[in-house]
């Protein structure tokens, strides 16, 4: 989970209807970059790249039996959410001390990416990790899904980070065949931003801190959140430059 920082709001006030900052939003924490062009564009929860359907999401719920319907127009209230991850969080209770965000928390920090697609909580014991992953439900468990030949298809968000592991795992091999080809990077990050993911690519590239640098300043709003120094390495607690409530538990 990418941490972010969508920083104040472009409009005074409210919005009267809150689907009118979804452009706002993704291009400030949900879009990523590669040489000022615009190549993708991101859930803040599972880190897939979306092409339609991604949704303004409220992280107060705007609705239902925890609904807050006098934030469904606050800016401080919305990230941008998948179809899956929208329907799964849905309008569940959010209590800020017993969950960990995007926009206020170092949840790149959080939680620990794993070879196998799988997502598990950093620190053992953390229940905070363990209900934010539940709270989406990132901590679901994959559904081999094979075609006639054998060939695993990834349909869903766990075999979809497991296949972009391995396509960060070529990088990472032409990488150090020629860490001086600017080409090679470029490619690299090129990839990595049309591919999404992004705590995959910072993952498989832990010990490349130039290369985790580039990932950081590819993907919107990530340099900004601060959670990362000049060497890439997570800072914890997160800074929560914008003081947002309970922030920075992480």
């Amino acid at each position: 989970m990418r941490p972010v920082r969508r920083n104040s709001s472009p409009i005074s006030g409210d919005y009267s209807d809150y689907k009118k900052a979804k452009t706002d939003l993704i291009s400030r924490i949900g879009s990523g970059w590669c040489h000022d062009i615009h190549l993708a564009s991101y859930c803040n929860y599972c880190e897939r790249p979306i092409s339609t359907l991604l949704a303004v999401e409220h992280i107060e719920p705007k609705d239902g039996p925890h609904g807050r319907p006098h934030l469904i127009g606050r800016w401080d209230n919305f990230l941008v959410a998948c179809p899956n991850c929208n329907s799964t969080k849905k309008d569940k209770l959010v209590n800020f001390k017993d969950l960990y965000f995007p926009d206020r928390d170092n949840t790149f920090h959080a939680f620990r990416y794993l070879a196998d697609g799988n997502i598990e909580p950093m620190n053992a014991g953390d229940q905070i990790a363990e209900d934010t992953l539940r709270l989406t439900g990132l901590d679901k468990a994959m559904r081999q899904t094979q075609d006639v030949a054998g060939r695993l298809i990834a349909e869903e968000r766990a075999s979809q980070r497991m296949e972009i592991w391995k396509l960060a795992e070529l990088g990472l091999k032409d990488f150090h065949s020629d860490p001086t080809n600017n080409v090679v990077k470029d490619s690299i990050v090129n990839n990595a931003v049309l591919s999404g993911f992004f705590s995959v690519w910072m993952t498989v590239f832990c010990d490349v801190p130039e290369m985790m640098n580039r990932f950081i300043d590819a993907f919107s709003g990530t340099r900004e959140s601060e959670c990362f120094d000049f060497q890439a390495a997570a800072i914890s607690p997160a800074p929560n430059p914008d003081n947002l409530r309970a922030g920075g538990k992480i």
